[in-house]
């Protein structure tokens, strides 16, 4: 009797193994493709920039006006707190 209730503990542990298993393969799996999907833009990206450098500029003048955009709402958001 004994022996039957090891076999089962071992099945049970075997099983929640494989499952755990293929929980983390799956993670792994869902991992790579952000990783691959983010490389994938990054050669894009580097491919736009380099066959019109045009792109490159604008991207910073846009990135530029972003940041003075982002210090006027900070300064007329102070502004309005200490109405």
């Amino acid at each position: 009797m004994a022996e039957s209730e090891s076999q089962e503990g071992n099945y049970y542990n075997r099983g929640k193994m494989m499952e755990n298993f293929k929980i983390d393969m799956e993670e792994l799996l869902e991992e790579m493709e952000k990783l691959t999907v983010r490389a994938t833009w990054m050669a894009y990206d580097c491919v736009a920039i380099q066959t019109n450098p045009d792109l490159s500029n604008a991207m910073q003048h846009l990135e530029d006006v972003s940041l003075m955009c982002k210090e006027q709402m900070k300064k007329k958001w102070q502004e309005v707190l200490l109405e």
